[in-house]
């Protein structure tokens, strides 16, 4: 079980979704939201497990993971500070078919699922942001299947790479070459071929499970178009609410 403290004000508002909520609409979701710490690698929920919580990532990053019968994983989507972990709470279920895993350790409030079902039932922002949200992650899912089909392995990485760096302050991911392959799908072979290419080109450093962003720009010219057709329809759903993201 997580340990959990009440958040207070400057917490929540790391969240970029819960920072676009009008003033009396924050104060009130606030009163109901704790901070817990994330370990790299906790499990919030399983595949069919019943959700207690929703959750709002402030510097941590949960990975949505569709698991095989014979155990093999793929990642679907990505949720950071820009995001949600749980909208099957405000969609019509309590369960969902994929594994929510920390990539990357830090912080996130959290709200109980009765008290986020009677402020979703509310309507006015706070339903509103939910809705674009879930709308801009269906676009993130689609397109990472897309990716995952047609494009190299070069290719997948980067746009892993960007859609990871959005959500983190800094221009550091703590990232294996295991972990990266796990989350593509793909061997982890390939993954080392792929980062070596991108580190000669001199648009990243890759040095002891950390990978370091040199040229977000050339990271994003050798990408392929699946990164963009992903922060620009978040932009078009949400940018009303969320400044566009300053790094692109």
């Amino acid at each position: 079980m997580l340990a959990a403290v009440k958040t207070n004000p400057d917490d929540s508002t790391r969240n970029h979704l819960l920072a676009a909520l009008p003033d009396e609409d924050f104060a009130r979701v606030n009163s109901h939201l704790e901070l817990v710490s994330l370990e790299l690698g906790q499990v919030l929920y399983e595949s069919g497990d019943r959700m207690t919580h929703i959750y709002f990532p402030t510097t941590a990053i949960i990975s949505l993971l569709y698991i095989m019968q014979n155990g093999g994983t793929a990642e679907i989507g990505i949720a950071g500070n820009n995001g949600l972990v749980g909208i099957a709470l405000f969609m019509g279920g309590d369960t969902t078919s994929n594994r929510a895993v920390v990539q990357s350790a830090g912080e996130a409030v959290r709200m109980e699922a009765a008290a986020l079902r009677a402020e979703f039932k509310r309507g006015g922002v706070f339903q509103d942001i939910s809705l674009r949200y879930t709308q801009a992650l269906m676009t993130q899912i689609s397109q990472t299947a897309v990716c995952n089909r047609l494009h190299n392995v070069e290719q997948q990485l980067c746009r892993w790479l960007l859609i990871n760096h959005d959500q983190l302050p800094a221009d550091k991911l703590v990232m294996t070459h295991d972990l990266i392959a796990n989350m593509l799908g793909v061997r982890r072979e390939g993954v080392s071929v792929a980062a070596g290419h991108l580190q000669d080109l001199g648009v990243i450093e890759y040095s002891r499970g950390t990978v370091h962003i040199l040229d977000r720009k050339g990271l994003e010219r050798v990408c392929c178009e699946c990164y963009k057709v992903v922060s620009d329809e978040y932009d078009r759903l949400l940018g009303q609410y969320v400044r566009r993201n300053i790094r692109r």
